[in-house]
């Protein structure tokens, strides 16, 4: 892991490196995502069970082994131990709590000459949820992708989550219980994003899916986005800090470190205006590694894809911080809410130092479901409203129609649209 400085010479040739780690290599995979994809399409189930064997390194002898009982979602629900299940419902009622707030309303306008305009929100029929199940279990994102769809009112909620070995998570099976999840497959990567899309005699065509995964997952929902719509194209995690002198580089380095452990492509990168508090995080980074679980795949992370930045003024630390838009933002600074209005871009921002990103994916409320790869400058966290369409509504009266009804011919008749014109000319009185 670098320590770099905003006055070095070859500064602007680093920080473009440290720009590019977060892209992904959508492009080296995408052949093999087409071939998955069309292989769906042509073999459905088949190709399903083919892909199956081959990743996850298990049989499917028969279509209904693709299903995921409710049955077994019960009895892990039963099984798991009382506080982790009271946590788990912890984090479902304020996940849902906060979800509830996002709910936008149908509304009309009526116009004096009987004019009546409005927007109708309608759920989709049937949302698909990706939930990863490969180098780790994921019953947070389950929740995180639920809640939303049944907030919206989704009527069929869909589940997609790999199985190694024919193995499922206890956890992630008790959290499917607690959504009340009715359909669930055990299918991963581009083969379950395909499925979704498109379907198969067991998994229906979805109109919407969401959920991360890695880079195959994050190529098929791109090829597939216009079959069905998709929340955002979200790739590694990523964590970016904000620091001054007042911030203590023990939390600093363990707060890199928890994204770092996701996986080898994370990015975890501190910008900070004190050059102290980059060496110490530095040195905490060090000590934290020997302990870890993960420490393999955190030090790779750490050493490819972090770096500690140390800027001239919070300003500046600012600026490059938007120009990272990274997925999650710490602010550990004496006064992090007067920072916060000028912070343009980041997927979730957290305030303070008591607010550890992991608070954010567990319990806090807001989705932990982000945009990455610098997409938070156009994109938001995952929401009630990638579950919802909007139907704008018009209804014309007939003072209405001979007010404006000439005035909408004749722009019709600009644009050479003669039925266009004709259509509304004939409900003009003579």
């Amino acid at each position: 892991m670098k320590i770099i400085n905003t006055k070095d010479a070859n500064f602007k040739e680093e920080f473009a490196n440290i720009l590019a780690r977060a892209k992904t290599d959508i492009k080296g995979v995408s052949k093999v995502v087409t071939s998955i994809i069309d292989e769906i399409i042509e073999d459905g189930n088949e190709a399903l069970k083919k892909h199956i064997l081959k990743f996850d390194k298990w049989e499917v002898k028969e279509d209904k082994d693709l299903e995921i009982s409710q049955k077994s979602m019960l009895e892990a629900y039963n099984n798991i131990d009382e506080k982790l299940k009271a946590a788990l419902h912890t984090a479902y009622d304020r996940i849902k709590a906060y979800h509830e707030k996002q709910i936008p309303k149908s509304w009309f306008d009526f116009e004096k000459n009987g004019t009546i305009l409005g927007q109708k929100v309608s759920p989709v029929d049937r949302a698909g949820l990706y939930i990863p199940g490969g180098k780790a279990a994921y019953p947070s994102s389950l929740l995180m992708n639920a809640i939303p769809a049944i907030v919206a009112g989704v009527e069929e909620i869909v589940v997609c989550t790999p199985t190694p070995n024919d193995e499922i998570n206890e956890l992630l099976l008790a959290a499917m219980h607690i959504c009340d999840i009715k359909k669930a497959y055990k299918v991963g990567g581009a083969s379950a994003i395909a499925a979704m899309a498109y379907g198969t005699s067991t998994i229906p065509k979805v109109d919407v899916i969401t959920g991360p995964g890695n880079i195959f997952v994050a190529t098929a929902k791109k090829l597939v986005f216009g079959e069905v719509h998709i929340d955002m194209i979200a790739g590694p995690s990523e964590i970016g800090i904000l620091a001054d002198s007042s911030a203590k580089p023990k939390y600093l380095a363990i707060d890199l470190l928890s994204q770092a452990e996701h996986d080898e492509m994370a990015s975890s990168l501190l910008i900070t205006t004190d050059e102290n508090v980059a060496r110490e995080t530095f040195k905490e980074i060090k000590e934290y590694l020997k302990t870890l679980k993960r420490k393999e795949i955190a030090q790779k992370s750490i050493d490819d894809r972090g770096a500690i930045i140390v800027a001239s003024s919070m300003q500046e630390a600012i600026d490059l911080m938007n120009e990272i838009a990274p997925e999650h933002l710490e602010i550990m600074t004496q006064n992090a809410f007067e920072l916060l209005p000028k912070i343009k871009h980041a997927g979730a921002i957290f305030l303070g130092e008591n607010t550890p990103e992991p608070i954010g994916d567990y319990i806090a409320g807001p989705n932990h479901t982000l945009p990455t790869g610098s997409t938070a400058k156009f994109y938001s966290p995952l929401n009630v409203e990638n579950f919802l369409k909007k139907s704008s509504v018009i209804s014309f009266s007939k003072e209405a129609i001979n007010e404006l009804g000439e005035a909408c011919a004749l722009l019709a008749d600009t644009e050479g649209l003669d039925a266009h014109a004709k259509s509304v000319r004939a409900r003009l009185e003579k």
